[in-house]
C-alpha cells in the first residue's frame, strides 16, 4: 500500500473525489493507497453516498478538515467496512497518544469526545465522518477528521480544539494503516494450514 500525503495545496472535499483511480488520475499514485489531503468539507445531501442521510437531507460541512481517501482493489465491501473501523481506530490511537488525557469513543464509523459543557453535564462532540462504498472496480473509503470546530452543523471538536498539531497527526495516521495492512499481509503468509 501506497501514501502521499498533499501538503500545503487546501482540497475542498465535495464527495467527487470518491470514485475509483482517483489517486491516480489525480495524484500518480497507482495501487492500493491512502492520500491525505487538507481543506473544506462540503457535501450537500444529493452528492451522499449514505443513502440513510441522504434521505434525511443531511449535509455535511466543515470550514476545515483533514481528509483520507483510501482506495483498495483486492478487497469486497464488507471486508472495506471492517478497514474503515480500522482507519478510525489507528486514529484514535494517534490522538491518544499525542493528548493521554482524552477520551475517545469510537461508535460504529465515527469518533466522539465527551467534554464538560456545564458542571457535572457532558456533550459528546463528533471529531470525525466516514464513509465506505465500492466503485466498478475498486473500494473505497472516504475519512475526514474536523481541524475546526466552527459552523459545523452538528456539535464538533477540531485537532485545533485539541492543540494537535496537524501535519505531524496526518503523517502518524497514514503510516498506522499502512503499517497495519503491511502486517496483515505479512501475517497471512507466515501461518501453515491446519486441518
Amino acid at each position: 500500500m501506497k501514501g502521499k500525503y498533499i501538503k500545503g495545496r487546501s482540497i475542498t472535499y465535495d464527495g467527487s473525489q470518491l470514485h475509483s483511480l482517483y489517486a491516480f488520475t489525480e495524484h500518480d499514485v497507482q495501487g492500493d493507497s491512502v492520500v491525505a489531503f487538507r481543506g473544506p468539507c462540503r457535501v450537500q445531501a444529493e452528492g451522499l453516498v449514505d443513502m440513510e442521510d441522504r434521505k434525511k437531507g443531511a449535509e455535511i460541512y466543515s470550514e476545515d478538515m483533514v481528509h483520507f481517501i483510501v482506495e483498495l482493489f483486492d478487497s469486497d465491501l464488507p471486508r472495506t467496512l471492517a478497514l474503515q473501523r480500522l482507519f478510525l481506530c489507528v486514529v484514535k490511537d494517534v490522538i491518544e497518544e499525542l493528548k493521554p488525557e482524552l477520551f475517545i469513543s469510537r461508535r460504529g464509523d465515527d469518533l466522539y469526545i465527551e467534554v464538560e459543557v456545564d458542571e457535572g453535564q457532558e456533550e459528546s462532540r463528533k471529531l470525525t465522518v466516514s464513509v465506505a462504498t465500492a466503485s466498478p472496480v475498486s473500494n473505497l473509503i472516504h475519512i475526514g477528521i474536523n481541524v475546526s470546530s466552527r459552523n459545523t452543523p452538528v456539535p464538533t471538536l477540531g485537532l485545533d480544539d485539541l492543540e494537535i498539531p496537524v501535519d505531524d497527526f496526518i503523517l502518524k495516521v497514514m503510516q498506522g494503516f499502512i503499517n497495519e495492512m503491511k502486517g496483515m499481509e505479512s501475517a497471512r503468509c507466515k501461518v501453515r494450514g491446519v486441518g
